[in-house]
């Protein structure tokens, strides 16, 4: 008995399950898609989003830092990273706030830019500088944080309630039985 027989014999046994069979797999294929719902460009590029870092790589080939422009907010860390390049690069600010060190084919250096350095931060690769291998780093004032005028019993209700919010899977998964039901007694 091939795969293919015993799938059909399913769909014969259970002629009035045909919808909610089809149903529950689609609701199946769907589930991982629960997850975050924005869409990619919602994100900045070259966030990494576990560590508040900022990533800057270089492209050899046309001697740029990539991107040569970004923006973080103050508490976040700028990290400037290659390997393997067949030229020496290094990230230097204009004014020396931070400075990668020597020029290296390696580098991974990070720099945080701590409350009250809001500003914008020119910098560039020494060797290369003259070729305009320059970049800019604007780094915005940290949010001010909420007023602290509500009590704990309210933020605790609110995060409370937020728990208690269906998640998609489980309103698909009701959905279905219900369609599945309502199906069922209309051929019945």
């Amino acid at each position: 008995m091939t795969l293919e027989t015993c799938f059909d014999n399913l769909w014969l046994l259970f002629p009035n399950m045909r919808t909610a069979v089809a149903l529950c797999l689609a609701l199946l294929l769907l589930a991982p898609v629960q997850g975050d719902l924005t869409s990619v460009e919602d994100t900045p590029p070259l966030q990494d989003q576990s560590s508040n870092e900022t990533i800057i790589t270089v492209d050899s080939t046309n001697l740029r830092f990539s991107p040569s422009s970004v923006t973080v907010t103050e508490g976040e860390t700028v990290r400037f990273f290659w390997s393997g390049q067949a030229l020496p690069h290094n990230a230097v600010e204009a004014n020396g706030v931070f400075d990668s060190g020597e020029p290296e084919r390696n580098v991974d250096y990070a720099f945080t830019f701590e409350p009250g350095m809001n500003g914008t931060y020119d910098f560039v690769c020494e060797p290369h500088a003259a070729f305009g291998m320059v970049g800019q780093i604007i780094v915005d004032p940290a949010p001010m944080p909420p007023p602290s005028n509500q009590s704990d019993n309210e933020s605790n209700m609110s995060q409370d309630e937020d728990m208690d919010t269906p998640a998609l899977p489980a309103v698909l998964a009701l959905a279905t039985v219900m369609l599945a039901a309502a199906v069922r007694t209309r051929r019945d």
